[in-house]
């Protein structure tokens, strides 16, 4: 369900895949040992040259369904059980959403797998309604304005349970009922109360143990944002071989790296064209009745505009303290999206409100549950704790609503800002309303952009909080133009223009890049809300008939990226530009993110450098990191990093390479004779095997790649510069951030022979003495 929690890595950072698979077809069978890790390390030189080709670690957005479609497919796909799901989408909308978002995803991986048609309709089928028994969850539990604690943890849990009780009553397949069985059992079979482990585990069951677990490190959970993909399929490779499955891994890993929009859309068309109403019914022996849904008004659509643009924090409450709206302003103040929230219990306890004099504000003092019970609206001035963990005074004005009736339906609550400060999004505000225009299509030029980013960029940076880059190409623009003609390109334009104003919030900027290319600084947006926000775009553009193109509709294609540790304005927008040309790779008309995503910097005892007198030669940083990842994935981050910082490929020497690359930060570039500093990097990269455990079958061992770093100033007087050191840092924090890398040893620079035997002689003389010598 939607609510479980990323897997947690309990011992020190390790992968769970073993050496990278050759492409899928032909398919070999889940489970067979294919090529060595060797392999690869020889073709560490040709995979490091291919720099023009695509980056394996992009992620292309599966297609939004919308929720009549997403009725009709599990009706087609459930038949007479529709009802089951039915009742969970009435329970929890969120979990229902989850387990159609994993259906889609095992099928078109069932379909990658090659897979038979019984196993993959019993897969689909156990992906729908392995959570059916979150409707015995209460609600209390399963509203939870925060993260659940162990008690509450265990009864979510038990859910699963309840879920095979459910469909015991009603399924008549063995083989759904097995898998639904031991979904959550882990696969060193560490957790208890399973009695299969390892390949044991129905295969059904490994598959959707890890489309549920990428699922929900990639959705917004009150307690946590949403991770990036890179992130969260590095955190499948530390798990694997514990948690889950590392051949599997290693196959899901290959199945994002393909075009997903395609693979779910086969799959969507498989649930509606092949499936056998008479075979899907067999399952079961119920009866289902269609859903209804109701068309938006256009009151509605005027409201709903209001409050998304609104700067102010809106809430909506009901009489039963349910959390039924989140607007753009409150995630803006709070930090928390509207998506983690819906529906769930509204507690002060939830933004750490204080009163007037500093205390905490309890149940019975909070302005909401009080304005519901008297029906008398209340203003207040309260602080809360926003984003960043930070006090935010704000003045806080309750409304009841009350119906004809006069019975009170729920309060709206209102929190506008009342710090003295400036905040960032004002700041970055002026700055969009002050823009140099497009005279085309009124949005902000090139030339305007380039100077906003640097700024927007550092100012993030400064905050410590997420910013991200939309860069979109007009898909096949010049025959636009050479068949209809340029008034046609100039409305396409227009209107991309304006759909990418609407989609706007404070703090963002739009910008013409030149030609048909736009950008959108996204402010306080993480990798995957931006991402959203790009499909959102790209799919209201495919709707929307041209007139001068004879009513024919036109595409565009999005590359998207956050901010990371060591980033530069260049850096981030090249790694965008990789992006959208990895889309426009993909067949056009779709969304690619790339990066990591925002994460804390290497502590000080991670990235530990030593200070040297003049001439000494040594290393400014080295380090062995290691990444869970295998050494082909590893490889293919390396080449973004490469490709980003534009870094030139000086050797390449068995597993050894070496790198130059100049730091171009600008904030290290303040007076006329400040120049760049050039660094040479070496790289030596091994694969190395490791058992969990000691009880592990022999051949069981799994592989994580082991990189040996080293960091030199290519020039000597470079060396003898104080700043010089701190370029390197952020070199190295940049290098980590692209390869998911963290220090397993810290290597000290010198000899350390020399340094042992100095740092042994005052003990050595104090025990001769000791012992009259």
């Amino acid at each position: 369900m939607n609510q479980t929690p990323a897997p947690t890595t309990p011992g020190p950072s390790d992968a769970g895949a073993q050496s990278p698979l050759a492409p899928l077809a032909p398919l070999a069978p889940v489970g067979q040992r294919t090529l060595p890790a060797e392999h690869w390390m020889s073709q560490l030189g040709s995979l490091l040259h291919e720099l023009e080709r695509d980056s394996s670690s992009h992620a292309v957005l599966p297609p939004v369904i919308s929720e009549a479609t997403d009725n009709q497919l599990v009706e087609v796909r459930l038949g007479i059980a529709s009802s089951l799901f039915a009742a969970l989408q009435c329970k929890h909308a969120a979990t229902a959403g989850h387990a159609l978002r994993v259906a889609l995803t095992c099928s078109a991986w069932a379909l990658r797998l090659g897979l038979e048609h019984d196993k993959r309709d019993a897969i689909e089928v156990a992906a729908l309604l392995h959570d059916i028994g979150v409707i015995g969850v209460p609600d209390a539990v399963l509203l939870k304005p925060g993260q659940l604690d162990s008690n509450e943890a265990d009864l979510v849990a038990r859910s699963r349970r309840k879920s095979l009780d459910i469909l015991r009553h009603s399924c008549s397949s063995q083989e759904i009922l097995e898998i639904v069985e031991h979904v959550s059992a882990w696969y060193n079979g560490a957790r208890p109360g399973f009695r299969l482990q390892g390949e044991q585990l129905p295969l059904g069951a490994r598959m959707i143990t890890i489309a549920e677990a990428f699922d929900a490190m990639t959705t917004d959970h009150v307690y946590r944002p949403a991770m990036s993909h890179e992130r969260a399929m590095t955190e499948l490779f530390d798990c694997a071989g514990m948690q889950f499955d590392p051949e599997l891994v290693k196959r899901f890993a290959e199945l994002l790296a393909s075009d997903q929009s395609q693979l779910h859309q086969e799959a969507a068309g498989r649930w509606f064209r092949s499936l056998d109403a008479e075979l899907v019914n067999s399952y079961w022996q119920l009866n289902c009745v269609p859903s209804t849904t109701d068309s938006q008004t256009v009151d509605s659509l005027f409201q709903a505009k209001l409050l998304e643009n609104m700067y102010d924090a809106v809430v909506f409450i009901d009489a039963a303290g349910q959390m039924t709206l989140w607007n753009r302003g409150a995630e803006r103040l709070t930090g928390i999206t509207s998506s983690s929230v819906y529906q769930r219990q509204w507690h002060p306890k939830l933004l750490s409100i204080a009163d007037e004099k500093g205390d905490p504000v309890d149940e019975a003092d909070c302005p909401v549950h009080s304005v519901i019970r008297s029906g008398v609206q209340s203003l207040r001035r309260l602080t809360i704790w926003g984003r960043n963990e930070r006090p935010v005074a704000v003045d806080a004005h309750t409304i009841p609503v009350i119906a004809e009736n006069g019975e009170t339906r729920g309060a709206i609550l209102l929190f506008h800002d009342a710090s003295s400060e400036t905040s960032l999004e004002q700041r970055c505000q002026s700055l969009h309303e002050k823009a140099t225009r497009d005279p085309l299509t009124q949005v902000a030029n090139r030339a305007e952009f380039d100077r906003v980013h640097k700024m927007f960029v550092a100012a993030h940076q400064q905050k410590h909080i997420p910013c991200s880059l939309i860069i979109g190409d007009l898909d096949r623009f010049k025959q636009v133009n050479d068949t209809w003609g340029h008034q046609a390109g100039d409305d396409v334009l227009t209107g991309v223009a304006a759909l990418l104003k609407g989609s706007c919030r404070p703090g963002d900027l739009v910008a013409r890049y030149g030609g048909e290319e736009f950008v959108l600084l996204c402010a306080d947006c993480d990798n995957a809300a931006a991402a959203r926000r790009a499909d959102e775009i790209r799919r209201a553009l495919s709707q929307i008939p041209q007139p001068r193109m004879d009513g024919r509709t036109a595409t565009i294609s999005f590359g998207v990226t956050e901010i990371q540790p060591g980033d530069t304005p260049e850096t981030m927008l090249r790694r965008a530009d990789r992006a959208l040309l990895t889309a426009t790779a993909k067949g056009r008309n779709c969304v690619v993110q790339l990066g990591t995503g925002s994460r804390e910097e290497a502590t000080e005892s991670e990235t530990r450098f030593r200070s040297r007198k003049p001439g000494r030669v040594d290393a400014l940083i080295e380090q062995v990191l290691t990444t869970p990842v295998p050494i082909k994935m590893a490889v293919e981050k390396l080449r973004g990093f490469v490709a980003d910082h534009q870094a030139n490929i000086v050797k390449i020497s068995g597993n050894h390479v070496r790198l130059h690359i100049a730091d171009q930060h600008p904030s290290r570039l303040r007076r006329l004779t400040d120049r760049l500093v050039s660094f040479r990097i070496d790289l030596r990269f091994e694969e190395e095997r490791f058992q969990r455990n000691a009880s592990a079958p022999v051949g069981d061992d799994l592989l994580r790649t082991k990189i040996h770093l080293s960091i030199n100033a290519t020039r000597s007087r470079d060396r003898r510069r104080a700043e010089t050191a701190d370029r390197a840092k952020d070199v190295l924090v940049s290098f980590r951030s692209y390869l998911m890398a963290s220090v397993e040893e810290y290597v000290p620079t010198g000899n350390v022979l020399t340094r042992a035997k100095r740092m042994l002689t005052p003990w050595l003389a104090k025990k001769a003495g000791h012992s009259g010598k």
